[in-house]
């Protein structure tokens, strides 16, 4: 009876399915998926594809993006930033879920995306490609580090402006190459043009956050690069990750063969990267940002359906 009174919290904030669904910030999934997205339709316009092997990349992914956030909340949480925090409250800051609750869903997650990710690995490359299979397993555990210790630890890599570097490496870079190798395992140099595209735009999104929350995580002590540029010169910085996407995957589809329409699709989308644009220079207000993360996430993902739809059907 005793141990039950004294885990009736964690027992109460486990039962508590809305808490943990606000946790899981469900507005960054669209996000996460864009890079397999791309992946697995540029690996399907070459003719490889496993509708199994696409299921669990997705799986993997959204597990790696929950457990990512579960952790920026708790690490946050506990280190105080985010008790003066601008747009959405936090789980962990607001006292919703205790910190040793969140700590524990986080192992949990950790213990699912690594079953789904070595499940997702042995599909793919076990029996006639092993080392394959081990490069991958090494970067699985580097993108399970990657999720946890943005924001946790003494040392977390997202207080010393690094965030946007690991951002655009395991949003961009990992996730369109790596996807494309589950299907095929090779590595094509011109698959790094649409993956930097993708890997900007998704280290835009953060960039929106970072700026919306320059003055908490200056007092909070996180450097970020928003921080070290100032909203002024941080904007200029978005201008670059938002339209050099569309230079890289311009140049990307010249090189492909047996050049059609279809192929500059995604130019569309250049339409409400200007007005977005357009919005962001004339912000004076760092809430005023928070509005604009949700489209800047939804713009990456069209980006990637885009892209790989005008390739797919060229």
């Amino acid at each position: 009876l005793m141990f039950l009174v004294s885990h009736l919290k964690n027992i109460c904030d486990f039962c508590n399915m809305k808490k943990w669904i606000h946790a899981a910030r469900l507005r960054t999934l669209p996000l996460s998926i864009s890079g397999i997205v791309l992946g697995s339709l540029l690996a399907a316009a070459d003719k490889h594809f496993d509708y199994m092997i696409f299921a669990l990349a997705m799986l993997t992914t959204v597990l790696f993006q929950i457990l990512s956030n579960f952790a920026n909340d708790y690490g946050d949480g506990v280190k105080g930033t985010d008790t003066h925090r601008t747009g959405e409250k936090r789980a962990v800051a607001s006292g919703e879920i205790s910190a040793q609750t969140m700590k524990n869903a986080i192992k949990f997650l950790t213990i699912l995306s690594a079953i789904s990710a070595t499940s997702l690995l042995a599909l793919a490359f076990l029996p006639h490609h092993i080392y394959w299979f081990l490069i991958f397993i090494t970067m699985g555990i580097g993108a399970i580090w990657a999720a946890i210790y943005y924001t946790v630890g003494p040392r977390a890599y997202g207080y010393r402006a690094l965030g946007d570097l690991f951002v655009f490496m395991f949003f961009g870079l990992l996730a369109v190459i790596g996807t494309y190798s589950l299907f095929y395992p090779v590595i094509d140099a011109k698959l790094l043009l649409p993956a930097a595209a993708i890997g900007l735009l998704s280290t835009a999104v953060l960039n929106l956050n970072n700026m919306r929350d320059i003055p908490q995580d200056k007092r909070a002590g996180k450097i970020t690069i928003a921080v070290k540029l100032g909203l002024f010169y941080a904007k200029f910085y978005h201008a670059f990750l938002l339209f050099v996407p569309f230079i890289l995957s311009f140049i990307y589809v010249i090189l492909l063969k047996h050049l059609n329409g279809y192929k500059f699709l995604f130019l569309a989308l250049l339409i409400p990267a200007v007005w977005q644009m357009l919005r962001i220079s004339n912000v004076q207000e760092y809430a005023d940002l928070d509005a604009e993360l949700k489209k800047t996430a939804l713009l990456t993902l069209a980006f990637a359906l885009l892209l790989g739809i005008g390739v797919l059907l060229a």
